[in-house]
């Protein structure tokens, strides 16, 4: 994918992106974005964060959310991917710490097991984000999950 912000992502560049810009919506519908690490599980992306966070309770609201590869200060790299989003439970949420330590190797073994230890296993939440069927960006490539 070359760096332009016009050209919507696959699933596959996405799965592959060390960020993602993950976007909410506001009740007004105002766009909230936030870089986040993100890594594939099947046919979505696993995302995990704080389960105070706002954009928890703004999908909780609202499932729509928008997916774009960005960098770590949340600068889009891409054009933004329509999808919807669900706050996965506790057995989920594990598994997504799993798979999001999996990918981003000792930092992100580091990262979730400090987390666990300062906020509990309760207080961070997996998020499990699926593309729209109709924006022809679902193509998983070969992208290998295991």
């Amino acid at each position: 994918m070359s760096d332009t912000r016009s050209e919507r992502p696959s699933f596959a560049e996405l799965s592959e992106a060390k960020y993602i810009l993950l976007t909410t919506f506001r009740k007004d519908g105002t766009p909230v974005g936030t870089a986040v690490w993100a890594a594939p599980d099947g046919d979505r992306l696993l995302v995990w964060t704080a389960a105070d966070a706002y954009k928890v309770r703004r999908l909780r609201r609202d499932p729509r959310l928008t997916l774009a590869v960005c960098d770590a200060r949340g600068n889009a790299k891409s054009a933004a991917v329509p999808g919807t989003g669900a706050i996965l439970d506790a057995e989920q949420t594990a598994h997504a710490r799993s798979v999001i330590a999996r990918k981003y190797g000792l930092l992100g073994r580091l990262t979730v097991g400090a987390s666990v230890l300062r906020r509990g296993r309760t207080g961070t939440v997996g998020l499990a984000c699926s593309l729209d069927p109709d924006t022809g960006t679902t193509d998983t490539g070969t992208t290998d999950t295991q």
